[in-house]
């Protein structure tokens, strides 16, 4: 029996489990709350527990939260958390490292440079191209403005 795309799209469809919209949104609200949440406390731990200021917080803590998602994806936790959360764990910075690192351990066996090296930026590579891209061009905004020279 050979099915034409569309006769496989529809077939396909057919058997797919239904999906409730509010329960996934719950969820990734939910999730991507709490992982929110845990950032705050960990940049509190850093402001009070080592007396930095808020701005000073912030870099340790986006490292923290970086290095707790890619040991949750190394011991496979992250993505059953991820399947279940859905985009609640996709869209904060645990989201981007958890990519990044499950690409990593996905070409490991193809060696340092051609598997870990050239693939894991191909899901996360247009998101730091954007980013550079974007900071350039921002940049170029605040020059012209003379925005953020502390009125030179």
């Amino acid at each position: 029996m050979t099915m034409s795309p569309k006769e496989y799209q529809n077939f396909a469809k057919s058997r797919e489990p239904s999906r409730s919209i509010l329960a996934n949104c719950v969820r990734a609200f939910l999730v991507g709350g709490l992982l929110c949440v845990l950032g705050q406390a960990i940049q509190e731990v850093f402001m009070y527990g080592m007396n930095m200021t808020r701005q000073e917080a912030s870099n340790p803590t986006v490292a923290v939260l970086i290095l707790l998602s890619v040991i949750l994806t190394c011991f496979g936790v992250y993505d059953k958390i991820a399947q279940w959360a859905g985009a609640g764990t996709a869209v904060p910075v645990t989201g981007f490292a958890n990519s990044m690192c499950s690409a990593a351990l996905e070409h490991r066996s193809e060696g340092l440079v051609l598997g870990v090296g050239a693939n894991m930026f191909k899901l996360a590579g247009s998101v730091i191209v954007f980013g550079v891209v974007a900071a350039f061009f921002v940049g170029i905004v605040y020059f012209v403005f003379g925005i953020g020279m502390g009125g030179h």
